[in-house]
C-alpha cells in the first residue's frame, strides 16, 4: 500500500479497493479544501497526530460531520491493517475489503470510546478497536448465520430488537407493537432451549396462544389504540422482526462519495458544512498546554525507549516481528523455530515488563496510584504506544 506523505493527503484521501487489493488513494475535494484552510490559519507547523486530536475535539464539542470525515480519512491505514490481520485470523468467505467496511462503518464507536486524557495516539487506539470490532461483528454474525428466524428471535435481547426496528425507520407506535409481539412469543414458545438455533415455526396452537396473549395485553401495554390481530399477522410480525435484526447485523455501507441523485449531481460530502469555528483551533494550540503535554509525552517516550533497549535481543526481535511486520504469533513461531504458546508467553512477559516501567514512572512523576483501573488504562495505552512506535520506525 502506498504511503501518504502530506498532512492534506492524510486527512482528505480514502482507500480504493480493486477486488481484494489496495488500488489507489482517492481525494475528496471538499476535505482537501478544508484541510488546506486549517493549515493556512495555523501559526506553526503541527504534527498529523495534533490534527487528529484537533478534529477529535471538533467532533466531541460540536458533533461536526466534517470532523468525522477528516478522522475517517486519517484512520484509513489503521483500518486497513486491522482488516488485513483479520484475513489471517479468520477463515470464511469475507474479503479484506469486507473486513475494512465492517470496521470503518463503526467510526462513531471509535470516537465515543477514545479518551484523549488517557491516550494521545488516536490511530493506535483505533487499530486496536477496529480489530475488536471486526471480531465482535463476526462472532455475532456467525451466531445469526446458523440460527433460523425463530431461533434468532429467541436469542436476541429486547435492546437489540428495538435498535433493529429503529434502524428500519419505524415510529414508536409500530415498535411497541413489534416488541409486544416478540415478548408474547418469548413467554409462550417454550420449546427445548438446547435446540434454539434450529427452531422451526411454532405450531398453530402456540401461534394462536401468542395471538390471544397479544390481543389481551395490547390495550394496557400499547400507548395508542391498536386493533385485534389474527395468528397470520402475528407470524408476519415476528418474521419481520427477525429480518430487521438480520438487516441490523448486516448493514448496507454507503460510501461518502456516493452520488445523491441518479445523474451523479452531488455527493454525500457536499452536504457537509465547510466552516469550523476558529476559536477551537486557538484553544487547542494554546502554547502553555501544548508545551506541558509535549514535555510529558517526551518523558514517557524516553522511559519506554529505554525499557525496550534493555530487553534481550530475542525480545526486541519479537517486538519487531509482531508490531513492525505485523506477523501473527504462528508466523513468528515458525521464524524463531519455537512453539506458538511460547511466543504468546514471551509477548506477555515483555508487556508486563514495559507496563511496570510505565506504572513506576506514572506513580513517581504524575503521582497516580497504580489501582486496577489505572493499570488497565495504562495497559491499553501501552499497546497503542507500541503500535504507533513501531509504525513510525517502519516509516522511518
Amino acid at each position: 500500500m502506498q504511503h501518504r506523505n502530506s498532512t492534506v493527503e492524510i486527512f482528505s484521501t480514502f482507500i480504493q479497493f480493486d477486488l481484494d487489493r489496495f488500488k489507489a488513494w482517492i481525494t475528496d475535494a471538499k476535505l482537501r479544501r478544508s484541510m488546506k484552510t486549517c493549515l493556512e490559519n495555523s501559526s506553526k507547523q503541527e504534527s498529523n497526530n495534533f490534527w487528529a486530536l484537533y478534529w477529535y475535539k471538533v467532533w466531541q464539542t460540536q458533533s461536526n460531520s466534517l470532523a468525522i470525515a477528516h478522522i475517517c480519512a486519517y484512520l484509513q491505514e489503521a483500518c486497513y491493517w486491522a482488516a488485513k490481520k483479520s484475513t489471517l485470523n479468520f477463515s470464511g468467505h469475507s474479503t479484506l475489503a469486507d473486513y475494512f467496511q465492517i470496521a470503518i462503518a463503526h467510526i462513531d464507536k471509535i470516537l465515543q470510546g477514545f479518551n484523549s486524557e488517557y491516550s494521545s495516539h488516536l490511530k493506535s487506539y483505533a487499530q486496536l478497536s477496529f480489530e475488536r470490532i471486526i471480531t465482535d461483528v463476526l462472532r455475532v454474525r456467525q451466531e445469526a448465520d446458523i440460527c433460523t428466524d425463530w431461533g434468532l428471535l429467541h436469542k436476541i435481547s429486547r435492546k437489540r430488537l428495538i435498535k433493529s426496528l429503529e434502524n428500519m425507520g419505524l415510529n414508536n407506535q409500530n415498535i411497541e407493537s413489534y416488541v409486544l409481539t416478540w415478548e408474547c412469543f418469548q413467554e409462550l414458545d417454550t420449546r427445548d432451549n438446547k435446540k434454539t438455533r434450529k427452531l422451526t415455526k411454532p405450531n398453530a396452537e402456540i401461534l394462536q396462544a401468542i395471538t390471544n396473549l397479544y390481543n389481551a395485553q395490547r390495550l394496557s401495554r400499547l400507548s395508542s389504540d391498536s386493533p385485534a390481530v389474527n395468528s397470520q399477522t402475528i407470524e408476519k410480525s415476528l418474521l419481520s422482526s427477525a429480518q430487521a435484526v438480520r438487516n441490523f447485523l448486516y448493514p448496507k455501507i454507503i460510501s461518502a462519495d456516493t452520488p445523491l441523485k441518479d445523474d451523479g449531481d452531488g455527493t454525500l460530502l457536499d452536504i457537509v458544512p465547510q466552516d469550523v469555528q476558529n476559536s477551537l483551533l486557538t484553544e487547542i494550540i494554546e502554547q502553555e498546554e501544548v508545551a506541558n503535554f509535549n514535555n510529558l509525552q517526551t518523558q514517557l517516550n524516553q522511559i519506554l525507549n529505554q525499557a525496550i533497549t534493555a530487553l534481550d535481543t530475542q525480545s526486541q526481535q519479537l517486538l519487531q516481528f509482531y508490531y513492525t511486520q505485523q506477523l501473527t504469533q504462528t508466523e513468528i513461531a515458525k521464524k524463531l523455530e519455537i512453539k506458538q504458546y511460547k511466543v504468546s508467553r514471551l509477548l506477555s512477559n515483555i508487556r508486563k515488563s514495559l507496563l511496570l516501567s510505565v506504572s513506576q514512572w506514572s506513580q513517581k512523576t504524575l503521582h497516580i496510584s497504580p489501582t486496577s483501573d489505572v493499570i488497565a488504562c495504562i495497559n491499553t495505552s501501552l499497546e497503542e504506544w507500541l503500535k504507533f512506535h513501531y509504525s513510525q520506525t517502519q516509516q522511518g
